[in-house]
């Protein structure tokens, strides 16, 4: 049984069908990304699985769990923690205010104080910025935001949607240094990202998605070998 697994999932946006027929699965210790162009439904597949879209039909199992009519906070609570594109934190907010928000699904009594101090220990420079306003801060820090929020609600699967996105290159290479502790630490990763080399190194599996269908799927080191991914993805 995997961690988490889409079978036949079709997604629509009024009359637009932007899932059809999604179906991948990822399993305890991985991480998985999705490889494709802007509108292949990259970010659509995140939202469906953490209850922000529904799925029109088809079936999302985590833990062999039916969650694609939970509702959203429901499935935070169950174990999906989502670090969406554009980085979306609480910008009047302090740092230590928003991963608050992130354990705000926490069962009383639950001890949030060690989880505050994972976090930290993955992005020392939010421990430096702990009563800072989250608005005031750089686009680097506050995709650290965004992460460590996330894993304040203690996921099984973390899903990222372009956490490289807009950063300068010694950034990314700080955020996908996190992505593989964080991977490390017994937390699945399913991720999306524009560049493609980086997701496809770190990665153990991919799925190309081309408007909304996966038209393949396969260990990480084959799609990078693979001239249409080459091609298409990586400017090879």
């Amino acid at each position: 049984m995997s961690l988490l697994e889409l079978k036949d999932v079709h997604t629509y946006y009024g009359a637009v069908h932007a899932l059809r027929g999604v179906s991948l699965k990822v399993e305890e210790g991985e991480i998985v990304t999705l490889i494709g162009s802007n509108g292949a439904g990259k970010t659509t597949t995140l939202r469906t699985i953490s209850g922000l879209e529904r799925a029109r039909s088809g079936s999302i199992t985590l833990d062999g769990k039916n969650i694609e009519s939970a509702a959203a906070h429901e499935i935070v609570r169950l174990g999906v923690g989502h670090s969406p594109e554009g980085r979306r934190v609480f910008t009047r907010m302090s740092v230590r205010e928003n991963l608050e928000m992130g354990a705000f699904l926490r069962k009383p009594g639950a001890d949030v104080q060690a989880d505050f101090k994972k976090v930290f220990d993955l992005f020392p420079r939010l421990k430096e910025r702990e009563f800072q306003a989250a608005g005031t801060m750089s686009g680097g820090e506050q995709q650290m935001l965004a992460i460590g929020r996330a894993l304040m609600g203690q996921p099984k699967v973390l899903l990222l949607d372009e956490p490289s996105m807009g950063l300068a290159p010694i950034l990314v290479e700080q955020i996908f240094d996190i992505i593989k502790e964080i991977n490390s630490r017994g937390t699945a990763v399913l991720l999306v990202e524009q560049n493609a080399m980086m997701a496809l190194g770190i990665a153990n599996r991919g799925y190309i998605l081309q408007i909304g269908e996966v038209t393949l799927g396969d260990d990480c080191k084959k799609l990078a070998n693979n001239p249409k991914v080459k091609e298409a993805y990586l400017g090879v």
